[in-house]
Parts: structure tokens; sequence; C-alpha cells
């Protein structure tokens, strides 16, 4: 799992392959290792109410894809900031101060 999480291509992420094994991880976590999951998604600074209120709002779907696509979604959000700050630090070092 932590190659996937690692991944700096969000589309990689997206893609079935690596979308089902997430999803079959996750899944594993909610059946033999609940907290783990928990810890994971704390972690990973999974925004809680936002689980909650999809999980509930898809009660008849399977949690495991709905919480990757959590995840997927943070981890995008997390390459996009970093790009966003690695484009920032390229400055010139005359205009630095």
């Amino acid at each position: 799992m932590d190659i996937i999480l690692a991944e700096k291509d969000i589309h990689a992420l997206k893609s079935g392959e690596n979308f089902s094994a997430l999803s079959g991880y996750i899944n594993g976590l909610i059946v033999a290792h609940f907290e783990e999951l928990i810890t994971l998604l704390y972690r990973l600074d999974i925004n809680e109410k936002k689980l909650r209120d999809l999980l509930q709002q898809h009660t008849s779907e399977d949690a495991a894809p709905i919480i990757a696509t959590l995840i997927l979604e943070r981890q995008e959000q997390k390459i996009r900031s970093r790009q966003s700050f690695t484009q920032k630090d390229n400055i010139a070092e005359e205009d630095k101060w």
C-alpha cells in the first residue's frame, strides 16, 4: 500500500489495478484490523465528517471503494500542494531576500 500512496502520478493512483489493490487492502483492514484503518485514515488526514456523510449516503454500497476514493482525493490534494510549493521555490537567486 505504501507504494500506491507514494505514487506521484495521480492518474496511476486512480487506475483500475491500483484502485482495486487499495480497495482490497482497505477491505482487509475493515474486516480484520479496524483500529489500523482508523489510524491510517487519521495519518492520511482524511476528513472524518466527509467520510461519515458518504458512508451514510451510500449504505447499500461497499465501504472500501468509498474510503479508497477519499484516500486518493486526499493524496491528490497533497500532490497539488507540494507542486505549488515547488513552483514557488523556483525563484532566481537575485530575486530572493
